[in-house]
């Protein structure tokens, strides 16, 4: 008997404690406060496994973006700095018949707090071990303050904080606030939880791109309601997928802004140019690079990467170089969006596309949708972008000079490849397939398959390379540093 008062008096108790936790409206804002304790939460970690995707890297138009296996994943977030660090461990996930390089772990950090983001790793080409320095990343501010608002916790001070407007919805109630300048909106469910987060992000490629955060899965994590499964999706597909394993109610989160990061000043966009032959300019910087042919009454450029800035800087370096003449034509190598984030300035520029097939609808949606974070040239000008497209091979030419452009054929890095091959001067220019290293760099100790690939279709199309102008990388190179860099013998190409 005293067993079963015992058991009716902690059902009572149960009762009680779900009654004070629901006493506000279900579905309300200030239901899921309670519910999730978002005023008593100062800081939080979670921790979990499973993938992570490469935003802006599909192999094919048509597919998400690539994923990678994360075998460790760390957030620590400290809303009242507000700042956050994000530890990783993943490496690229298999995906056959696709043929890519070996996949190697990585250990990226991400860290933001205030209005500072930086990056720790070992500076580049350093020696295995070396400890970690911090690398000022101030173009990733605005991303990872939205990461810390958009968590379920994050988003509730966020609401109360920015005087949120919340409708009824579904049996729970949709909320919507902006913070920043920036929108947010927030699904609260039946149950009292943050179901579903959205904002949107300006990206140069597709303009305004909605970053929605999906939370299911909700359960007690060490005194706090968080949920066990995280999916973010970015530009349509998913760019995180998260299994919590473990969650920190108010662990110390410390993150003081290293002296470098402070005195930290991007530098300005720098266009260094380099004749390579006659009417051929390679315009190199920040390993992102550009070729310009002259032609007899017009320019092709080969290359819009990165963004509009760095556009800007390579159209005006160009018109410096090669003075007087339009801009008519830009080859894209492909869709990748540091290969295509600056296309659309050479479109309002006047120059037509030059793209593989599959690409032009591609670019034709993405360029279609609204841009009014950050409105660039093209869509204060509203031209309408010309294609000309490429399926095996297309030539440009003004009579005395011929440029080739070919599909890179069978590659695993991507389906709508190309390659621009000027026969006269026997300049290979090619992006992503072979990205040369330092020149005393030793050859790696596993081909890469995009460069054996590469080397395929120069044999294939019997192609007489002399130079090789990577559109990423240090340095020009020859056909004998394809053919190390490979492990293939020198003959006769």
């Amino acid at each position: 008997m005293r067993k079963l008062k015992l058991t009716v008096l902690a059902a009572g108790v149960a009762i009680a404690m779900g009654s004070a936790a629901c006493s506000k409206p279900a579905g309300t804002l200030e239901a899921a406060e309670e519910t999730l304790g978002a005023a008593n939460v100062k800081s939080i970690e979670y921790s979990g496994t499973g993938k992570w995707f490469q935003f802006g890297q599909a192999p094919n138009p048509t597919l998400p973006w690539p994923p990678f296996d994360v075998s460790s994943f760390k957030a620590a977030i400290n809303y009242e700095t507000p700042s956050a660090r994000v530890d990783m461990v993943r490496k690229q996930t298999l995906e056959l018949p696709r043929v890519r390089p070996v996949p190697a772990e990585a250990r990226p950090t991400q860290v933001v707090s205030g209005t500072y983001a930086w990056n720790l790793a070992a500076p580049a080409g350093a020696a295995p071990g070396t400890a970690p320095v911090a690398q000022a990343q101030p173009a990733a501010v605005e991303e990872r303050t939205m990461e810390i608002w958009v968590t379920p916790q994050g988003f509730l001070k966020a609401a109360r904080a920015n005087t949120a407007t919340s409708e009824p919805a579904n049996g729970g109630s949709t909320v919507s606030f902006a913070a920043a300048g920036k929108k947010y909106v927030g699904t609260i469910n039946a149950q009292s939880q943050v179901e579903k987060v959205q904002t949107w992000m300006d990206t140069p490629v597709l303009g305004d791109t909605l970053v929605e955060t999906v939370y299911s899965g909700y359960k007690a994590f060490g005194g706090v309601m968080f949920p066990a499964h995280i999916v973010r999706t970015q530009g349509g597909h998913p760019v995180l997928d998260i299994t919590v394993s473990e969650v920190k109610l108010n662990p110390a989160v410390e993150l003081p802004v290293p002296d470098q990061v402070k005195t930290f000043t991007p530098p300005p966009v720098q266009v260094n140019v380099q004749k390579l032959a006659e009417g051929v300019y390679y315009m190199t910087g920040a390993n992102a690079h550009t070729i310009a042919i002259d032609q007899s009454d017009h320019i092709v450029a080969v290359e819009g990467p990165a963004n509009e800035a760095r556009s800007e800087a390579v159209i005006a370096k160009i018109k410096e170089t090669i003075p007087n003449k339009p801009i008519r034509y830009v080859v894209n190598s492909h869709v990748h969006f540091d290969h295509s984030g600056g296309l659309r300035t050479y479109v309002d520029e006047g120059a037509t596309v030059v793209t593989h097939q599959m690409n032009q609808p591609y670019f034709e949606t993405a360029w279609a949708a609204p841009r009014t974070i950050n409105p660039d040239r093209l869509a204060q000008s509203k031209k309408a972008a010309r294609f000309e497209t490429v399926t095996d091979k297309h030539v440009l030419t003004d009579g005395k000079r011929n440029i080739e452009i070919h599909s890179i054929a069978g590659s695993g890095h991507n389906d709508g490849f190309l390659m621009v091959y000027l026969p006269k001067e026997k300049i290979l220019i090619e992006g992503d397939a072979f990205t040369p290293g330092a020149a005393d760099a030793p050859p790696p100790a596993v081909p890469n398959p995009y460069t054996v690939n590469l080397y395929e279709n120069i044999q294939r199309l019997k192609l007489d390379v002399r130079q090789i102008a990577a559109l990423h990388g240090p340095r020009l190179t020859t056909m004998a540093d394809l053919r190390a860099a490979i492990g293939v013998k020198a003959q006769t190409n």
